[in-house]
Parts: C-alpha cells; sequence; structure tokens
C-alpha cells in the first residue's frame, strides 16, 4: 500500500532566540498529528544579520533537541560543560530530559540553511539525565541512490545503519536527488512518517509540494518522492507515534499541568537543573 498525503503545514517567517529570523513548520497546533516531533524551524539565510544575535543561555526539560546544520556553523555550550561547534552536515543531539541549560550561537557565514526538531519523551524517560553528541560528517554515511544521495542521519536504511537514538530511535535522512529524477522509499506500514521539504518544491505521493513544507502522510509501505526542474533536498522521518498527553510550556514539555508547573516553579527557586552544573 503506496503512503498519501495526509497533511500539510506551510511554514512562516517568524523570530526567536536573540532576535533570529527563521521559519517556523511545525508547533504547538500540529503536535496531536505530527506526532513525536513537537517542532520544526527552518533556518535559511544570506544576510548573517538574520541570525547572528542566536539563542541565549535557556532552559529545556522533557524533550530532545535535533539540529541539522547542512550550510553554516552552530555553535553548542551547556550547563553539563558541553562545548562543541558543527558545520556543513553535521547535527547536534540534545537531550533535555530532567532539565538542561544550554545556548547556540549562529557565526556568520554564506549561507545559513538547517533544520531543528524538537522530539517528545516518552513520559518514563522525561525525567532522564540529560545528555549531548554531536554527529560528525565522518559519521553520516551517504549512501547513493537512484538520482542523488541518502545521508543516513539516524536509525536504518536497508542494511546500512547510522546513529541510534536512546530514547525515541528515529530514521532519519537527509535526502538529495537531481532534477527529474524519482525516488521510492520503502517503510514499516504502521510507522509514524513525515517528509519536509528544505530546498526546492516536489512531487510526494504524487502531489505537489512547496519548499519549507512538512507533509504526514497515511499508513503504507512505501512512499515515492520526485523532482520537478530543480535539485531537492528533502528530510525523512520515521518513527513511532508516543500518543501520550502534552503539557507545552515555552521550553518545556511535560505530560500533565501540575508537572508543567513545578518545572516553572523550580526554575524560580533555583532547583530546577538535577544535574551539577559544570560551565
Amino acid at each position: 500500500m503506496t503512503r498519501m498525503v495526509k497533511e500539510k503545514v506551510r511554514g512562516y517567517r517568524t523570530t526567536d532566540g536573540a532576535g533570529v529570523s527563521l521559519v517556523r513548520v511545525l508547533g504547538n497546533s500540529t503536535v496531536e498529528s505530527f506526532d513525536p516531533i513537537l517542532m520544526l524551524d527552518s533556518f535559511d539565510s544570506l544576510n548573517p544579520e538574520d541570525y547572528i544575535a542566536g539563542f541565549p543561555m535557556h532552559p529545556h526539560r522533557g524533550i530532545e533537541t535535533v539540529s541539522l546544520i547542512v550550510k553554516g556553523n552552530m555553535v553548542h555550550r551547556d550547563s553539563l560543560g558541553n562545548e562543541d561547534k558543527i558545520t556543513d552536515g553535521e547535527v547536534q543531539w540534545m537531550t533535555a530530559g530532567s532539565g538542561i541549560l544550554h545556548e547556540e550561537k549562529l557565526p556568520a557565514s554564506d549561507r545559513l540553511l538547517g533544520v531543528q526538531l524538537w522530539l517528545n519523551m516518552p513520559q518514563t524517560d522525561k525525567m532522564a539525565s540529560p545528555e549531548y553528541q554531536s554527529i560528525k560528517k565522518e559519521e553520516i554515511e551517504e549512501i547513493p541512490i537512484d538520482g542523488g544521495t541518502l545521508r543516513l542521519i539516524s536509525g536504518q536504511y536497508k542494511k546500512h545503519k547510522g546513529f541510534t537514538a536512546k530514547y525515541l530511535p528515529l530514521d532519519y535522512y537527509h535526502i538529495m536527488l537531481n532534477a527529474n529524477k524519482k525516488f521510492i522509499i520503502e517503510t514499516e506500514e504502521k510507522k509514524s512518517v513525515m517528509v519536509f521539504l528544505l530546498v526546492g518544491d516536489a512531487k510526494v505521493a504524487g502531489e505537489t509540494i512547496s519548499e519549507k513544507t512538512a507533509v504526514k502522510l497515511t499508513h503504507g509501505n512505501s512512499l515515492e518522492i520526485e523532482s520537478l526542474e530543480e535539485d531537492i533536498q528533502i528530510l525523512f522521518i520515521s518513527s513511532d507515534k508516543l500518543e501520550e498527553p502534552v503539557a507545552w510550556g515555552g521550553p518545556i514539555v511535560m505530560n500533565t499541568k501540575e508537572e508543567l508547573e513545578l518545572a516553572f516553579r523550580e526554575l524560580r527557586n533555583g532547583s530546577f537543573l538535577k544535574e551539577k552544573m559544570k560551565y
């Protein structure tokens, strides 16, 4: 059974952090339909003034952030003492768990192009210890496909294996397809599958979709992607749905209003971090 388009969400321009201009695609209104992906922000600018203000130190709890920088740079620092930089084609995977403070700087470059996902953490793991790791270029396998390349960020593609997430395993592919090419991805029938058109318009499941649009697909065992007159870059994500209640307040995502209120009380009284600060 071939997957079909179930829902489309076109991104809109907004600002966040200290004034970073970005395209917000998924958010509060799409939590249920795109479960377990809470948020998807896309960065795409040739003007450093759009983003060099960055994201100053701020808290998170109950989520994981996954940042893919296709072009440009991102510099990370957090309350665990981690300091790291990723550049063209690399990924940061941060588990906020019980609580972390972090900042993200975006140094000037010829182009900033990338995506940050917020992944919901399962209820049983929301208070797990926070962690940070990066996935460097040499750790991301580039697999030739008909008409392009598939970069295996995490999970599995056929017999190839990438990074394995501890709490919410994903098959996460960065697909680059040349103009006028067709690519069919085999999928597990009941998995929750979405794609995001990062660069260029394309046909997804036979329907023409605009750049900077997220598409949720119906169940099925295959998905057809077809480029048009230009090369495209598209992100593919397959995962299990959590189907758990979501209580979301700014940078914190829990399961109940009471858990959310507790997190903000702890922020106010200085007991938010369960791991000793190391910076």
